[in-house]
């Protein structure tokens, strides 16, 4: 009878045991203040679906417990760094994962097929210097295919609504699909057909990843917020920067023809659009994986932890930026802003795509 007992307490305590373990509210988040998971299979992805983005989550989950916070995808921890200080500590500059791919990856349990980090890093500095060279050889492609969106433009009444979205996009569209794949999408409606096939993956890899719909839903609306729709958008607020712009290009131009190597000494034009990335978000969330156990302040981040870089709450810091939802260009003539604004990833070797 005894030994029975012993049996059963013993079986008891390992349920317990167990059930603590796999239950993931009851698991500490190494300390980290954050929020416990709302359901056991979702974690708090309820509560990403309900804020209306990942984003304006982490905005709300930072401003409630501080710059180093935690919360659950599943059944898996996740840290997320809000400010400028504790990203410094633990942003790696000799980083060369993609941010976006890291965290799909890790959320989707992926397996390295053994590529090594100097191998990663060949490819992508193969892929940056093609990318450039195809922009330099097909400079006079770009500059056509910018001077028939202008002629348009200007064919429009003055009081005519012009639908930027959606005419940036198509911009871009014609831009990279005629570089990458040639004439064949000199035809619209051949950008138009690649446009939406483009949209439909993109809402599906987005909605589908945060709501775990992905096979549930045949239809998608998808927003877009690009630099040249987010930039020609806020010049419209400001008479003071578009005058300053403006002066800038017609003194550097002039009435020769457009170079590139004449863009480069555009230097309002670059603080426009360093100060369209930052009011704007468009980066609003990074990711590294914690390869080995770190530590951010007093909070030790456990190895195999997904690590966010918040920086949609980083870039609207007031402490780090003055008046964070101004428009103000002139925020980065200030050699020290550049300097933080590089140190989060947008300028310099690992400038983001947009920006470039």
């Amino acid at each position: 009878m005894l030994d029975f007992a012993i049996f059963a307490v013993t079986f008891l305590l390992a349920l317990v045991g167990a059930v603590l373990y796999l239950y993931p509210a009851s698991r500490q988040a190494a300390g980290i203040p954050g929020i416990a998971p709302t359901e056991e299979k979702d974690g708090n992805l309820p509560d990403i679906v309900n804020s209306g983005s990942l984003h304006e989550f982490l905005v709300n989950l930072h401003e409630r417990y501080g710059p180093v916070v935690s919360f659950w995808f599943g059944r898996r921890l996740v840290v997320s760094l809000g400010t400028v200080e504790v990203l410094k500590q633990h942003i790696n500059p000799n980083r060369t994962l993609d941010p976006f791919e890291t965290m799909l990856k890790s959320l989707l349990r992926y397996q390295s097929g053994g590529e090594s980090v100097s191998q990663h890093h060949l490819g992508k500095k193969l892929c940056g210097r093609a990318v450039m060279e195809a922009l330099q050889s097909n400079f006079a492609l770009l500059l056509k295919l910018s001077e028939e969106l202008l002629d348009k433009w200007l064919t429009y009444p003055e009081t005519q609504h012009v639908p930027l979205s959606q005419h940036m996009l198509g911009f871009a569209m014609k831009c990279v699909t005629q570089v990458v794949m040639g004439s064949t999408f000199e035809d619209d409606q051949e950008v138009i057909r690649f446009q939406k096939n483009h949209g439909t993956v993109w809402s599906e890899i987005g909605k589908g990843f945060l709501d775990g719909t992905l096979d549930k839903s045949t239809t998608r609306k998808k927003q877009y917020e690009d630099v040249c729709t987010w930039a020609i958008c806020f010049l419209t607020t400001s008479e003071e920067v578009q005058k300053k712009l403006h002066e800038e290009i017609d003194q550097v131009m002039g009435k020769s023809p457009i170079m590139p190597e004449k863009i480069e000494q555009l230097r309002y034009c670059q603080q426009v659009l360093c100060e369209t990335v930052r009011t704007a978000k468009l980066t609003p969330v990074s990711a590294q994986l914690q390869d080995i156990e770190g530590k951010i302040n007093q909070f030790i981040i456990p190895r195999e932890t997904l690590v966010l870089y918040a920086l949609g709450v980083v870039l609207q810091d007031p402490n780090t930026w003055p008046s964070p939802y101004k428009f103000d260009p002139d925020r980065f003539d200030d050699d020290s802003v550049k300097k933080t604004f590089s140190s989060l990833g947008f300028l310099g070797a690992q400038e983001y795509p947009e920006l470039r």
